[in-house]
């Protein structure tokens, strides 16, 4: 697959940038860096960043949307894991330096819609809600957890959340228990098929 990618217009022609945004995080060296990131590995057999982009906007196109809600997904799905080779892991762990908050960051000198700075900021929540009910029995702190992200992103907005956690999700592959559980516990969400 890495042939596919060799060069400025094959990783054009692979993401298929739609909007002045898409164009420029192709041409940012950090972006790219973070792009070109990444070794197979559980939930991410594809390896690269870039082929997890792919999968998740190949979800996004088979969602019926508005051009303004697609246009956001896009944003979304571009920037969401990209930084993760500037995460930190050591222990302690440095949670300023996760790749969702390095990520927001990023998006933030480039783009202003709160709701997508936030998504992207907690793009992985529900999952950590999920596994702290289910994997640590923690249900009390799943649900403040889960208050947390409604409470930022805005019951309103949940439904993006959702779909960008469902693309997201439904990729690699990833256990989709975390995602079950989402749609029966995040308020205001419509279920949708891919």
């Amino acid at each position: 697959m890495d042939k596919l990618i060799h060069g400025a217009s094959a990783l054009r022609e692979y993401l298929q940038p739609e909007t002045p945004l898409e164009n420029f995080f192709l041409e940012d060296p950090p972006f790219l860096k973070g792009l070109m990131w990444g070794t197979p590995r559980f939930g991410h057999p594809e390896g690269k960043i870039v082929y997890h982009i792919r999968e998740v906007l190949d979800n996004v196109n088979k969602l019926t949307l508005s051009n303004e809600d697609r246009t956001k997904l896009r944003i979304i799905t571009f920037v969401h894991d990209t930084f993760k080779y500037e995460e930190h892991k050591g222990s302690p762990r440095d949670w300023k330096r996760h790749h969702s908050i390095l990520a927001k960051n990023y998006l933030e000198k480039h783009y202003d819609d709160q709701v997508v700075l936030d998504i992207v900021e907690l793009h992985d929540e529900a999952y950590y809600c999920w596994r702290l009910f289910q994997i640590y029995s923690q249900s009390t702190q799943s649900n403040l957890r889960l208050k947390k992200l409604v409470d930022q992103v805005g019951e309103k907005n949940m439904q993006l959340y959702y779909l960008f956690f469902k693309c997201d999700t439904c990729t690699g592959d990833k256990n989709l228990a975390s995602l079950y559980w989402a749609e029966k516990n995040l308020p205001g969400i419509t279920v949708t098929s891919l």
